[in-house]
């Protein structure tokens, strides 16, 4: 499986000089999120080897991976389990209903109005959604070659990895150890 770090977002390019929460839900991605999500649309193109590209619901992730997706000429599917850990104001969403009308060729009717949670997600909640997410996806014949596009904290907690916007990584999911016990 690969794991995509979403590109650079608003909130992103304004944290990392100030590491003061600036206050922008949902954010966007900027222009140099988008050369990184093109960077990494790249690559796997080049590699022709993904068949599946499964989102988190938060913008920052859905623009990065319909740039991967139109490269790759493959849909998106949208799955809750892989946003990040609910903790700044960038972990508000949008409502599902608002997210339906900017991509209309997308599926969130699995989705609540407000599917993200309240900002105090803990980091065993993350790493009980990264077992889930292990789970479900071990069943899928084709789990080898999805592309999941999401953040640092379900990254890391789902790896032990932390990397940058943009970052690409392959991993063996079934021989992952997840940590879930308190």
């Amino acid at each position: 499986m690969y794991l995509l770090r979403h590109g650079q977002s608003q909130f992103n390019a304004s944290y990392s000089t100030t590491r003061i929460d600036p206050n922008i839900p949902d954010p966007e991605l900027t222009d140099e999120g988008r050369e990184q999500a093109r960077i990494a649309g790249q690559e796997l193109a080049g590699k022709q080897i993904i068949t599946r590209i499964i989102a988190s619901p938060y913008t920052r992730a859905l623009q990065t991976a319909q740039i991967v997706a139109d490269m790759l000429s493959l849909p998106i599917e949208v799955e809750p389990l892989v946003r990040e850990h609910a903790f700044f104001s960038c972990d508000i969403g949008s409502p599902a209903s608002k997210l339906s009308q900017q991509w209309p060729q997308l599926d969130f009717a699995h989705l609540n109005e407000r599917w993200w949670p309240d900002l105090d997600e803990t980091e065993q909640q993350v790493k009980q959604r990264c077992h889930l997410f292990q789970q479900k996806m071990i069943e899928l014949e084709d789990w080898s070659k999805t592309l999941v596009v999401s953040h640092w904290a379900f990254i890391r907690g789902l790896t032990g990895h932390e990397i940058e916007n943009g970052g690409l990584i392959a991993i063996d999911l079934p021989g992952l150890v997840i940590p879930v016990d308190a």
